[in-house]
């Protein structure tokens, strides 16, 4: 039997590349999957990757309480409930000092960051009637600081202590609650953070930080993809309130 067989799940930045890997790896392992994101057409370009009737999709703007409230209604038409919540939508802002960080930046990246965990779970948990699993992204960057990136460090700290209330809160119902800590990871997000911070030599930016990872590379879509499974499956039935890095040894 497949690790998710007759599992629903729902992917908020579903269109991005980690939300399309892990779609991917839920699809094989027999789950059905929604995915959610900004724009139509990119969802529609992901869901004809995907290949498959298991998959669908619902535009929704993650940081509006109406469109949320919208896409979890439209999972509970779809599927009646949802056993599988990748809490996963996030922007990664610009990279300035705080002295010179747009404050119309900060509250964005705050507003998709955080208020758009703290929403989705709202309107996801009512969902997961018979238990199930959310999986939320926080960053190795809510371990620790990082220079000129404070909201985004901020954001992925502030995710982590949603987190362990909210594991708290519904762990009576037979409802896990856990992040992801990854490093960098080879995507776009990355590339944008590269040239944020090396403008000029976004290589030199990248092999910097390979160079902080004990394993000296940047995680791949697929690594993160399948730690979000294991959290996703019955395999991880007794794990909740925890941080999971998934690093290359980066925070050892």
């Amino acid at each position: 039997m497949k690790r998710l067989e007759n599992k629903v799940a729902v992917i908020t930045g579903g269109a991005g590349a980690i939300g399309k890997a892990t779609a991917e790896k839920f699809l094989k392992e027999g789950a059905k999957v929604m995915l959610v994101d900004l724009k139509e057409e990119d969802l529609k370009n992901a869901v004809n990757e995907l290949g498959t009737t298991c998959a669908d999709y619902a535009v929704a703007d993650v940081t509006d309480a109406a469109d949320v409230k919208s896409y979890a209604e439209k999972a509970k038409n779809l599927y009646g409930q949802v056993d599988i919540f990748f809490n996963n939508a996030g922007i990664e802002g610009v990279v300035k000092p705080i002295t010179d960080y747009p404050i119309e930046e900060f509250d964005k990246l705050i507003g998709v960051n955080v208020r758009g965990v703290w929403l989705g779970l709202k309107y996801m948990i009512p969902l997961m009637r018979e238990g199930g699993s959310i999986i939320i992204s926080s960053s190795v960057a809510g371990l620790s600081g990082t220079p000129n990136v404070s909201a985004y460090v901020a954001s992925k700290h502030a995710v982590i202590g949603i987190m362990r209330s909210v594991a708290l809160e519904v762990a009576g119902n037979n409802i896990r609650v856990n992040t992801i800590n990854p490093s960098p990871v080879d995507n776009r997000m990355m590339r944008s953070l590269e040239k944020g911070f090396s403008p000029d030599e976004a290589e030199q930016a990248k092999s910097q930080f390979e160079q902080m990872i004990p394993l000296g590379r940047y995680a791949k879509n697929e690594d993160i993809a399948d730690l979000v499974t294991f959290l996703a499956s019955d395999e991880s039935r007794f794990i909740t309130g925890t941080i999971n890095p998934i690093d290359g040894g980066m925070t050892a």
